[in-house]
């Protein structure tokens, strides 16, 4: 893990991002059903506010108010039938200084954990070399 991952306040996802655990994940599922799920999530999980949703964008901001405070984006897309990435973009509220010490990042791959128990993983980062 590289240090610039962990002195910032922000992390995302993306589809050729040099972290390999910070790539999109692909799951095996409709758009739908993976917002729906993702929802799911943060529904049971103590702390976590969803915001807003937007089912015709594929998108969902949620709240975390419990512990630190961050701020969350899921963007969920449909590449194909049954072949859907999920990405996620973490911004922690910080106090001082514009470090959260590696939190977005851990929080994000707590994220794809909770995840992989319910959908069935495809693989991350699929389409970057293409």
């Amino acid at each position: 893990m590289k240090w610039k991952y962990v002195l910032t306040n922000h992390n995302e996802t993306s589809e050729r991002h040099p972290d390999e655990q910070l790539k999109s994940r692909y799951y095996k599922t409709t758009q739908t059903a993976a917002l729906k799920t993702v929802k799911e999530i943060f529904e049971q999980m103590d702390g976590y506010h969803i915001v807003a949703i937007s089912e015709e964008r594929g998108e969902m901001s949620v709240s975390l108010t419990k512990g630190k405070k961050a701020f969350i984006v899921v963007t969920v897309i449909s590449v194909r039938l049954f072949e859907t990435a999920i990405d996620f973009s973490v911004t922690t509220e910080t106090k001082w200084l514009p470090i959260d010490f590696g939190f977005s990042r851990q929080l994000i791959i707590r994220l794809y954990d909770q995840l992989a128990k319910r959908l069935t993983y495809i693989g991350s980062g699929i389409y970057s070399e293409k």
